[in-house]
């Protein structure tokens, strides 16, 4: 497992467009995302977003063949600064649309009731190329990190869309602790700790 800096932000952003290029359902990534012609930049845009994110306030981690990456966010250190409002509207312009900011902050609302009011670690995204995909690098990676909090006290949070994700996570010790469909599709909360 390599920990991320600034310099690896072009990998975890290829690497995470390519996981998510070919998923086309209902999610939260094409609700942020305007699906046109654009798509793919516009997601390249997402995904650099939430790296710059994870790099403030978390950590982002790179499986060691470099073909799978996590971010995590801890939510209690978040703040807002010139440079996030910046990042917020670069996003809203260049990824999200303007048009679809309301659905977005809708999603921010559904999400901020479900998770704890106290301290917790947030994954905020996992992704494996998709020329690998189910080959385990993202279990092993999602391993190697879950082995490296081993003794964090605080708990994890995260959301999942997808079935499959649930299932996987479910295989690592978290348990959905609620499920949502306020946007037109199941989001499942889980928590481990």
């Amino acid at each position: 497992m390599i920990r991320a800096d600034v310099k690896d932000k072009k990998l975890v952003v290829d690497i995470l467009t390519s996981a998510f290029i070919p998923k086309k359902e209902n999610n939260s990534i094409n609700l942020v995302v305007k699906q046109d012609k654009n798509r793919i930049q516009r997601m390249r845009v997402l995904m650099g977003y939430l790296f710059d994110r994870a790099m403030l306030f978390g950590a982002v981690f790179i499986s060691d063949n470099k073909k799978a990456c996590l971010l995590l966010n801890y939510p209690h250190k978040e703040k807002i600064t010139c440079q996030t409002m910046q990042l917020d509207l670069q996003l809203a312009v260049q990824c999200i649309g303007i048009e679809r900011v309301f659905k977005v902050l809708k999603r921010q609302r559904v999400a901020r009731r479900n998770y704890p009011k106290e301290k917790y670690i947030k994954p905020i995204i996992v992704g494996v190329e998709s020329e690998i995909n189910g080959k385990g690098s993202a279990a092993r990676l999602i391993i190697e990190v879950k082995n490296h909090y081993v003794n964090n006290q605080l708990p994890v949070v995260i959301d999942a869309a997808s079935e499959d994700n649930v299932r996987l996570y479910k295989k690592f010790g978290f348990r959905v602790i609620n499920k949502e469909e306020a946007l037109g599709f199941p989001i499942y909360y889980l928590r481990l700790n």
